[in-house]
């Protein structure tokens, strides 16, 4: 784990955390896995304060615990990876806001902040947070929400978390499993039969709002809380499947690429034969289930009037182009299709670092690169002529990525003494070995990620200080403005609330949203370079 990584990953726990959890989460990292009682002695902290943070860990899935067996200490271990994924929660939330309306948009982010809820918990906390958005004398029905729920358990979205050994009086004799002992890996259905089975919940009623008297009254909630209604789910808790997410994602890289290197009617057919197979496809699998170009045309949006004939035209398109998006699987039901994933994420992952280095190295640096990907072997002489660059330029390129390991020196030579007048000295860019993506590629994207997040805590907050007055002069005037358009005050009112902001200060807040923006967007598109690349190195690591 390199540094950047530790120093992004602290980041991220303390604002979301807090500093205390902070502290303890980057220990676990740099020291791996140890004991209550390591880690009491190597940080110092009181021992109730480590036992609360590790539950804190452990409750939001980004810390595992390994139990050895009675008699022996259990053992925490930190995970980067999972605590890396706290960048994209603001991702998982709209997609499940674009899906499933703001109801799924609200339940995935109580489970994100929660770690694991119970599905009743869920359906109340949720409907009750919709009922207080909507107008007077309007609730939102624990049905609804439920059948959400249901909804993002069917597509997978949304899994139980695993049985907890030695949990129960009656699993208190049963030897645990080598996926509990470890306490790490999210469940799978292979491992766990009942990951997707919703259970039978008695759960009626709307959602209520919050009364200012609950408000003052914390401590009388909190003692109602303690003895709440059984819904037959006691006991059953419910986390967010990653992994999932993950493959939509993948799904709309793929589709993205087919719109930009075809057109929007090859990504309609590509979207629609990954949406057939979105659920019956293995996550490791290098292509989807077979499909028939009957069941394609079948399945097609009613939007495109795409006649059979032309269906199959995209078909052979898709499966001639050279990025190789669809591959044909037989010839039954006027033909069986499959979508390469492992061979889109290959060329997608290729795209991807021909644009790192040509934004880090140039246009020609680029071209070398890339003619050396094709090419496998050249001698710098015939990179010279092929690339059309002059030799010193040549030189100094092939030298500047030799020494960043983006190409490789092979030495040939024509006798065993390795005489250099009799040995050949060949440039070699393999095909995206998983070594050289992890080593070279993710260390230069990592540290705009830490930069983004250190800015995002320091100097937009030092930034928004600044210009604290302003800022909640225009929240006011906002708030004005919008109480004014609902009572339907005229035109003239508005115009004169609008002017009490000058020009100078709207063009301040307005260069100061565009830099937010800026750098909002930039880490976007950092987490999505990122992401392609994990998933190739994934790709590549299970085929």
């Amino acid at each position: 784990m390199t540094t950047q990584e530790v120093r992004l990953c602290g980041l991220l726990l303390r604002e979301h955390f807090g500093e205390v959890v902070e502290k303890l989460g980057t220990h676990l990292l740099r020291s791996g896995s140890q004991n209550l009682r390591t880690i009491l002695h190597e940080t110092g902290m009181p021992r109730d304060l480590v036992k609360k943070v590790l539950c804190v860990l452990v409750q939001n899935g980004v810390c595992v615990f390994n139990h050895r067996g009675p008699g022996r200490p259990t053992n925490y271990q930190a995970n980067s990876n999972k605590i890396l994924r706290i960048l994209r929660y603001p991702r998982y939330i709209y997609t499940a806001k674009t899906l499933y309306g703001d109801t799924g948009e609200l339940i995935i982010e109580e489970l994100l902040q929660r770690g694991e809820m119970t599905m009743s918990r869920t359906v109340k906390t949720v409907a009750d947070r919709l009922t207080q958005n909507m107008e007077d004398g309007q609730c939102m029905d624990y049905s609804e929400v439920s059948s959400a729920f249901c909804k993002l358990v069917e597509t997978h979205f949304l899994q139980r978390c695993p049985p907890v050994a030695g949990a129960g009086k009656a699993d208190s004799a049963a030897p645990a499993t080598p996926a509990t002992q470890a306490g790490a890996s999210a469940p799978t259905p292979e491992s766990f039969p009942d990951c997707y089975r919703v259970p039978q919940v008695t759960i009626r009623g709307q959602g209520k709002r919050r009364l200012s008297s609950e408000d003052v009254d914390q401590t009388i909630a909190k003692k109602a809380k303690m003895d709440p209604e059984t819904h037959g789910d006691e006991g059953i808790y419910w986390q967010v499947n990653f992994e999932r997410f993950h493959l939509h994602f993948r799904d709309q890289a793929i589709i993205s690429a087919v719109a930009n290197k075809l057109d929007q009617t090859s990504s309609e057919i590509v979207r629609t034969m990954l949406r057939m197979s979105e659920v019956t496809t293995s996550p490791t699998a290098s292509c989807t289930k077979p499909l028939s170009a009957n069941e394609i045309f079948r399945s097609l949006p009613s939007t495109y009037n795409i006649a059979r004939p032309i269906l199959d035209q995209y078909l052979t398109l898709l499966v001639d182009d050279p990025m190789e998006f669809v591959g044909r699987a037989g010839e039954s039901g006027g033909g069986m299709f499959v979508v390469n994933l492992h061979k889109v994420l290959a060329n997608l992952a290729r795209a991807t670092l021909e644009s790192i280095v040509q934004e880090r190295f140039g246009s020609r640096s680029a071209r070398i690169f890339r003619l050396l990907l094709r090419k496998r072997h050249l001698e710098q002489k015939q990179v010279e002529d092929f690339a059309m660059v002059p030799a010193k330029e040549a030189k100094d390129m092939l030298y500047m990525l030799l020494s960043q390991n983006l190409v490789q020196l092979q030495e040939i030579p024509k006798t065993p003494d390795f005489a250099p007048s009799r040995t050949f000295y060949l440039y070699t860019c393999n095909q995206l070995p998983t070594l050289w993506l992890t080593e070279a590629c993710l260390p230069l994207i990592y540290p705009t990620n830490v930069s983004n997040v250190s800015w995002d805590r320091s100097d937009r907050l030092l930034f928004c200080l600044t210009d604290r007055r302003l800022l909640e002069k225009s929240q006011r005037i906002e708030a004005i403005l919008a109480s004014l358009q609902a009572s339907g005050a005229e035109p003239e009112q508005l115009t004169e609330v609008e002017e009490m902001i000058t020009a100078p200060e709207k063009q301040q807040l307005d260069s100061l949203r565009l830099h937010i923006n800026k750098l909002d967007s930039a880490e976007n598109q950092v987490d999505d370079t990122i992401f392609i690349l994990e998933s190739y190195i994934s790709a590549t690591a299970t085929s």
